[in-house]
C-alpha cells in the first residue's frame, strides 16, 4: 500500500493531501489511567491501523492517549519505509523530541513498523534518542517491552511472524470521523516487486478469520460507523480456510458477506493487484450497491521491459484487459486509480512514453506519482543500477503529474449534470456552512449542509468542479 509524502502527488482534496503529508496523531483520551501515550503514523492505511491495534493494547495496558507529546510518558512513531524521504521525516522527528526527553528523561521513545523492522536495531545505535525498536508483528509484546525500558535496558523486537494478524484485538479507533473505519483482513505480502521493502518489513502473507472480520464490521456498523474500508497489501488474494478444511474464502467470498451486514454499510477495498484480481470480484461489486465502485489498480509502468524488472507479474496487455473488464462489468463511472514510478533502473524515453500512453489509454480518476527511489537490500537494490539521473526522473514526474491532471479534471467534468449518492463524512475546511462527501467512486463533494448530519446519505447534483473536488446541491425528494 504506498503513500507518497512530497507535494507532487496528484490527490482529491486538500484534505486526503494533507493526510498523506502530515503525520496523523492520536487524539486525547482521558479514563485515568496513570501513563499517557503520544502516537504518530506515517505513511499508509494499513500503517493507521497497526496504530489503532497498538492504542487498544497500550489502553489495556495503562496507557491513556495525548495528542500533546510534553505531556507523554511514551512517544511512539509509527514509521514507513517506502521511500528514504519517508525515514528523513522520522530521523527528523526524532531530533525535535530530543529536547523533551532532555526534560523529562523518564520519557522513552520507541519506532515502531516498517522503518523498526528494517534497520533493527540500528537505530538504537545511531539515533541514541531511541529507547525500544518494535516491528509490526511485535505489537502484542509491548507491554514486556515497555517494562525493560523502564528497568534501564533497550529494548528490541523485530520477530517477524507467519501467524499474527490481530485478529482477537479490538482497534482503538484514533481522532476518525465516526463514519469511516480501516479493516485489516490480512497481514505481510508475497509478491516480490523488485523495488519494495514490504515483504522485508512485513512478512509474509497471511489472511485474517473471516468471523472476526464480520464482528468487527458488524460492531463498528452498531456504532454508527457508515463505511469499512478492507486492507490488504494485496487484497485479491485473501484466501481464508478452516482449521478442519470445511471452508475456503477468497476475496469476492468475504466483500460480499461485509457487504451483506447492513445495505447502510458502505464497502471499500485496497489495494487491487492486477495480477490476481478477478472478474468475481467485479461482479460482487456491481451485485451490490452499497459495495463502492471505486478500485485502485496500481499499473507502475507502461512498458513489458520495466514491469519485467520491476517483478510485477503482469504485462502491458493484461493490466489494460483489467481496466476493460472493470468498464464492462461496472461501468466508465467506476473510479480508478493508480500508482506509477518514473525513471526506474535503465528506463528509456521510449519506455517512459509508453506508461504516458497507458495513462491516456486508461484515463485515471487520480494517481499516485513517485520518482524511483532505491530502497537498501531490495531486489533491485542488488541487481540493478539506478542509473537514471534525478533531473530526468524529475522531469518525467512533472510530465505525467500535468497529464494526470488534466485527465482529473477532464473526468470531473464529464460528472456535471449527474446525480449520486454521497455519504456525509465531515464539515468543509473552508466554510462551515458546507458538508463535505464522497461518492461511490471515491470523488469528494461539497455542498451545503441546511439541515443534515454527518453520516447521512444524501442525493446530490453536480453543478461544479475543479481538478480535485465536486460541488453538488441536493436534488428535492
Amino acid at each position: 500500500m504506498k503513500q507518497r509524502f512530497e507535494s507532487l502527488e496528484i490527490l482529491k482534496t486538500a484534505e486526503e493531501k494533507e493526510q498523506c503529508e502530515v503525520p496523523r496523531i492520536s487524539a486525547d483520551q482521558n479514563t485515568g489511567k496513570k501513563r499517557k501515550l503520544y502516537l504518530e503514523t506515517y505513511g499508509c492505511q494499513m500503517n493507521f491501523s497497526d496504530s489503532e491495534i497498538v492504542s487498544s493494547i497500550m489502553f489495556d495496558n495503562g496507557f491513556d492517549t495525548t495528542s500533546d507529546p510534553y505531556s507523554a510518558d511514551v512517544i511512539f512513531l509509527n514509521t514507513c519505509s517506502i521511500r528514504e524521504n519517508a525515514e528523513q521525516k522520522v530521523r527528523n522527528k526524532l531530533a525535535q523530541f530530543a529536547h523533551i526527553k532532555r526534560n523529562k528523561p523518564s520519557m522513552m521513545v520507541g519506532i515502531l513498523g516498517c522503518m523498526a523492522e528494517r534497520l533493527k536495531a540500528k537505530l538504537l545505535e545511531e539515533e541514541k534518542l531511541v529507547d525500544m525498536v518494535v516491528g509490526p508483528d511485535a505489537y502484542r509484546d509491548l507491554p514486556s517491552l515497555i517494562s525493560e525500558v523502564d528497568e534501564g535496558e533497550k529494548a528490541v523486537n523485530v520477530f517477524l511472524s507467519r501467524e499474527e494478524t490481530y485478529a482477537d484485538i479490538n482497534p482503538v479507533r484514533l481522532g476518525g470521523n465516526g463514519i469511516s473505519a480501516y479493516i485489516s483482513i490480512m497481514r505481510g505480502c508475497d509478491n516480490m516487486c523488485s523495488f519494495c521493502v514490504v515483504p522485508y518489513t512485513r512478512g509474509r502473507e497471511r489472511s485474517r478469520d473471516v468471523a472476526s472480520i464480520l464482528n468487527e464490521a458488524k460492531t463498528l456498523f452498531e456504532q454508527g460507523y457508515r463505511e469499512v474500508t478492507l486492507l490488504g497489501q494485496n487484497v485479491d488474494s485473501y484466501k481464508w480456510s478452516s482449521e478442519d478444511g470445511t471452508e475456503t474464502v477468497n476475496f469476492a467470498q468475504l466483500l460480499e458477506r461485509v457487504a451483506l451486514i447492513n445495505p447502510l454499510l458502505r464497502v471499500r477495498f485496497t489495494t487491487s493487484h492486477p495480477k490476481d484480481m478477478t472478474d468475481e470480484v467485479l461482479h460482487t461489486m456491481a451485485r451490490y450497491h452499497n459495495i463502492c465502485k471505486y478500485i485502485h489498480l496500481p499499473a507502475q509502468s507502461g512498458n513489458n521491459r520495466i514491469l519485467e524488472l520491476m517483478s510485477r507479474g503482469y504485462t502491458r496487455e493484461w493490466y489494460l484487459g483489467r481496466i476493460a473488464a472493470i468498464r464492462r462489468i461496472l461501468g466508465d463511472d467506476c473510479g480508478i486509480s493508480t500508482d506509477i514510478i518514473t525513471g526506474f533502473c535503465s528506463e528509456t524515453e521510449e519506455e517512459h512514453a509508453q506508461t504516458v500512453a497507458l495513462m491516456k489509454e486508461v484515463k485515471y480518476h487520480y494517481a499516485y506519482m513517485f520518482e524511483y527511489s532505491e530502497r537498501p537490500n531490495t531486489p533491485a537494490a542488488k541487481k540493478y543500477a539506478d542509473d537514471v539521473p534525478s533531473e530526468v526522473k524529475n522531469r518525467r514526474l512533472e510530465e505525467i503529474i500535468a497529464l494526470q491532471n488534466s485527465h482529473s479534471l477532464e473526468l470531473n467534468n464529464l460528472m456535471i449534470g449527474k446525480v449520486y449518492e454521497v455519504l456525509i463524512d465531515g464539515t468543509s475546511k473552508k466554510s462551515e456552512e458546507d458538508f463535505k462527501g464522497r461518492t461511490s467512486n471515491n470523488t469528494t463533494v461539497i455542498f451545503p449542509r441546511e439541515n443534515r448530519k454527518i453520516g447521512d446519505y444524501v442525493q446530490l447534483r453536480i453543478t461544479g468542479c475543479t481538478q480535485g473536488s465536486l460541488f453538488g446541491v441536493p436534488v428535492s425528494e
